[in-house]
Formats: structure tokens, C-alpha cells, sequence
């Protein structure tokens, strides 16, 4: 079995060429953020061939990340898409204080910002949890159910280096805390955890599409 063990930071034309006929091929990962926090798990790639990831604790892989292993071979990391609760609100203040409480929470957290966004223009996202959706709807938030691929901010004491990963603090969230207790504790006191982290994706569609 082929273990992938050294996360790419640049490619070359060669390597990105590559990822393009692997795409092609379906020889990659497709990965759900539950996964992707892990630095040593064993996948199956799209192809169905079983693989090894074995990394040093970095970080959360990322889509589009890229491994390497000792004979060079490439494989290419896709976020897969998975049910999540996506929050919307009318104005901008609204969707900072929902933040805030999840953020007060220490809940994984996307943000998005397009035009269908509602009135806001912008969307949270985090993985399904009825109590906090009950919690986001008595705040006068919008909540619906979706599926996309989920790829949550990072922490703010990272170093903002992209898929470099040179980081120093490792917020990867790999306790794998669900969030299904009663939430009754109330984190009154200000936690600033500020989980925003540049997203700077670069080569970001080396093999693919970003719209998954």
C-alpha cells in the first residue's frame, strides 16, 4: 500500500500535469473534514485503491492539498461534500453575533461570502447540531440544511501561509468534539477565538474544478 507522508507546497508543471490525468482517472481522495483532521488514517481513492496517510501533525488537510510519498508519486486531496447547516441572517450584525456564540463554543466554523447569501451576503456553515440551530433560530437567524464541501477557518495565530502549512499552532480540532451534549455550559466570559485564517489556495485546481 502506498503511504503518502509530505505535504506539497509548490509544484512544478510536471507535478501539476500529473494531477490533471490522475483527476482524469479519479486517482484521488475525496475527504470529509472528520477525516481530514486526522494526520495518520488509511482511504480509499476515488479509483477504489487502498492508501496510507501518514503526516506530521500540521494542521487540517485542506481541499486541494497535495502529498507525496518516498518514490514521488502524487495524490491529490478533494474536500468532499457533506450535510451541514448553513446560517444566513438579514444584516451583518446579526451573523457576527451568531458567530460569536458558536465561536464562544469552539465550533468549526466556514464562512461564505456571494450574492445568494441573503440579505447579508454572507453564510456561516458547521456541521449539524439541533441545539445550536435551535440556539442560531432564537437569535433570529436564518437556518436551512445543505451539502457542500466543508472547509472551516483555521486558527488566527497560524501564520496565514496558505497550503505551506508551516504552521507552529496546530488548531486542527482533532479531539473531534461533536457538539451533541446539551450545550448547558454558557461560556459567558470573551474567548476571542479568532478563527480567521487567509484561505490563499494556491494552484488551488491543479486536477479539478473548485466548484467540486
Amino acid at each position: 500500500m502506498k503511504i503518502f507522508n509530505t505535504r506539497l507546497s509548490t509544484l512544478s508543471d510536471t507535478q501539476k500535469a500529473q494531477l490533471v490525468e490522475q483527476y482524469q482517472a479519479d486517482d484521488y481522495l475525496l475527504l470529509d473534514f472528520d477525516t481530514r483532521q486526522h494526520s495518520r488514517f488509511r482511504a480509499i481513492t476515488v479509483s477504489g485503491e487502498a492508501v496510507g496517510v501518514d503526516l506530521p501533525r500540521t494542521g487540517v488537510l485542506k481541499g486541494n492539498d497535495v502529498l507525496i510519498n518516498a518514490a514521488g508519486e502524487l495524490m491529490q486531496v478533494i474536500a468532499k461534500p457533506q450535510a451541514v447547516t448553513k446560517v444566513t441572517a438579514d444584516d451583518d450584525f446579526l451573523l457576527m453575533k451568531g458567530a460569536y456564540h458558536l465561536g464562544n463554543r469552539h465550533v468549526p466554523l466556514m464562512f461564505d461570502h456571494s450574492f445568494d447569501q441573503g440579505n447579508a451576503g454572507y453564510a456561516l456553515y458547521f456541521e449539524n447540531d439541533h441545539v445550536l440551530a435551535q440556539m442560531l433560530e432564537n437569535l433570529g437567524l436564518h437556518i436551512e440544511s445543505t451539502s457542500v464541501p466543508f472547509e472551516p477557518e483555521t486558527g488566527a495565530y497560524q501564520t496565514g501561509q496558505g497550503h505551506a502549512h508551516g504552521h507552529s499552532h496546530s488548531h486542527s480540532h482533532s479531539d473531534s468534539h461533536s457538539h451533541k451534549e446539551s450545550h448547558d455550559h454558557s461560556h459567558d466570559e470573551s474567548h476571542s477565538h479568532g478563527h480567521q485564517h487567509s484561505h490563499s489556495h494556491h494552484d488551488a485546481s491543479v486536477g479539478r474544478s473548485n466548484d467540486g
